[in-house]
């Protein structure tokens, strides 16, 4: 599989990825975990159908130590015994905030009120600014059909 578009080769990517890639920076610096960065990542890629993001997102993820255990059950989470109910709480906001468009009002006030038993203020800004930051990235990638499989780890950071 190629890309539609050299989307790594092209000024104006370069440009639109360097902002989109500092306000993701700005999101790690909040305090809000690398666990849960990555979980949300990996769960909004994979709902996305983003295998660049979710290629990249599990190769950081495992760099930084997370399992293969609980890599392997982030699509099944609701199953899964091995989240933390902050985690869980994270992966559901993600899931109706990436699915937006499936309800008519929005992400239900029961799935906020969970995220926010586990999350200050600025840590729910950080979490509804990198599901809206991942989904972008995810958009991108999925429309320009950028392939899966070679990222490195750091490769962009």
């Amino acid at each position: 599989m190629n890309a539609r578009v050299n989307v790594l080769g092209s000024p104006t990517t370069a440009t639109i990825l360097k902002h989109l890639t500092a306000a993701g920076r700005a999101v790690s610096e909040t305090g809000l975990s690398t666990t849960t960065q990555e979980l949300v990542k990996i769960r909004a890629s994979q709902i996305n159908g983003c295998g660049f993001c979710t290629d990249m997102h599990t190769k950081e993820a495992e760099a930084a130590g997370e399992t293969s255990l609980r890599l392997n059950l982030i699509a099944v989470w609701r199953e899964a015994t091995v989240f933390t109910d902050a985690e869980r709480a994270a992966l559901e906001l993600t899931e109706q905030g990436t699915r937006i468009a499936d309800a008519a009002g929005g992400v239900p006030d029961d799935v906020w009120a969970r995220a926010a038993e586990h999350y200050d203020e600025d840590q729910l800004i950080a979490l509804v600014s990198l599901i809206a930051l991942i989904n972008a990235f995810n958009r991108l990638n999925v429309i320009v059909q950028q392939p899966a499989g070679d990222y490195k780890v750091g490769q962009f950071g």
